[in-house]
């Protein structure tokens, strides 16, 4: 890599510390099974604690996050059929409650919202009063269905949003969420969580965790614990003990859904990669065809670009200052001094992936992808930024990856 360059992206200050990691924490330990009947015991509890369940449940043809009431409202015997560019709902042959991956929603949107308004400006006496906005005091929320890469992209918003400068808004709602994790029985063909060590077990950084086992006249959750507060709702829940059996079939559950996956990113190399391909005719190769339209950062779990703008009242009398999301692919993202020093497509994607694989090792300590796989599936033309990173291994004299390129 060039000199210069590498003392550019190699900060000499440390990584943002994850405040957040010092939340009371017990190693995950089991707490029994639960019988598939009595998962409506689970939605009792959340309510008379107070809480605001959100989870995974079916509208507009995906599964998407939103509020939910009831059992019935999951995506009971529901899957995903997802490749790039392509997602499609699909009935399962059997009832199972979680037996899907991940729709084109992350936790983000409740943590750091498409849109909030941060102040309000009044006139006032010839002058003006800047009011802040009041910090959101509502219920605070149950996440129930986190996957292990969506806990590791949470780990990673912590650290953006309060490992430095604090985000007020981001800070007050993540202080109050209840995170309920669902390890995965299966993979998406479009899943690299193995790769980047996120999942498809949990390992950890939840309150309650649940693990579907589903066989001919047997459905039941086997619940682990990693916190007080998980430990306290797992108390209200009807438990028995679980066995070595049923240890062993969530392993092999877990290891199933590892073994499907065919997707992979060199995780220990890529940031070197990259940033010694900055110049390489590949990037050109994706800007054809590319849209920068932005849908892979609006499903990111972990992108953070945002923008703010006023609006005023009709009588200028008032001013709302808004914050909202925005994306790297934007043309004006980049602009200074009203003109943009990312024309090109080529720029703006490589910009992307540059920063999301490799500098955020930089600014973060760690890298900015988690493999969920959702910029795949739901880039419309079906771009693939682990065949692009393998596609530029290729090219590398040190290439490793095998010839199928990001797949393995």
């Amino acid at each position: 890599m060039n000199r210069r360059l590498e003392e550019i992206v190699s900060s000499p200050f440390p990584a943002p510390r994850n405040p957040l990691e010092n939340e009371a924490h017990a190693p995950p330990r089991p707490a029994g099974l639960l019988e598939r009947e009595d998962l409506p015991r689970l939605f009792d509890a959340l309510k008379r604690a107070g809480y605001r369940i959100v989870g995974p449940t079916v509208r507009d043809g995906a599964i998407v996050y939103g509020e939910v009431g009831a059992v019935d409202d999951l995506p009971v015997g529901w899957t995903e059929r997802q490749e790039a560019g392509r997602y499609r709902l699909e009935r399962r042959p059997d009832a199972a409650v979680f037996g899907f991956n991940l729709g084109p929603q992350s936790w983000k949107k409740y943590l750091f919202p498409p849109r909030t308004r941060l102040w309000t400006a009044e006139t006032r006496d010839g002058s003006f009063q800047v009011t802040p906005e009041p910090p959101d005091e509502g219920a605070p929320y149950a996440f129930l269905g986190m996957r292990a890469c969506e806990l590791s992209a949470l780990s990673i918003t912590d650290r953006v949003f309060t490992g430095g400068v604090v985000d007020p808004v981001y800070q007050g709602r993540r202080a109050r969420i209840l995170r309920i994790a669902v390890e995965c029985g299966q993979s998406a063909p479009t899943c690299f969580c193995t790769s980047m060590g996120t999942g498809p077990g949990a390992d950890g950084g939840f309150d309650l965790s649940l693990t579907e086992l589903l066989s001919p006249g047997r459905h039941v959750f086997w619940v682990r614990t990693a916190s007080e507060a998980g430990e306290r709702l797992a108390s209200e829940l009807p438990l028995r003990p679980g066995g070595p059996d049923d240890l062993r079939s969530r392993e092999e559950l877990l290891d199933r859904a590892a073994r499907e996956q065919r997707r992979k990113l060199p995780a220990d190399r890529v940031r070197g990669l990259l940033l010694d391909h900055l110049e390489d005719p590949h990037w050109e190769e994706v800007a054809q065809r590319c849209l920068s339209c932005g849908n892979c950062t609006m499903v990111c779990p972990t992108c953070f670009c945002s923008t703010t703008e006023e609006v005023p009242s009709l009588d200028l009398a008032r001013v709302e200052h808004w914050r909202r999301w925005d994306s790297c692919f934007n043309l004006a993202f980049s602009q200074l001094h009203t003109v943009s020093i990312r024309t090109g497509i080529k720029s703006r994607y490589r910009q992307w992936i540059d920063h999301k694989l490799a500098t955020w090792h930089d600014q973060f300590g760690s890298s900015g992808c988690v493999g969920c796989g959702r910029c795949i599936t739901w880039c419309p033309v079906g771009i693939d930024l682990t065949e692009e990173v393998a596609a530029l291994e290729r090219a590398d004299p040190a290439s490793r990856l095998p010839a199928a390129g990001g797949k393995a």
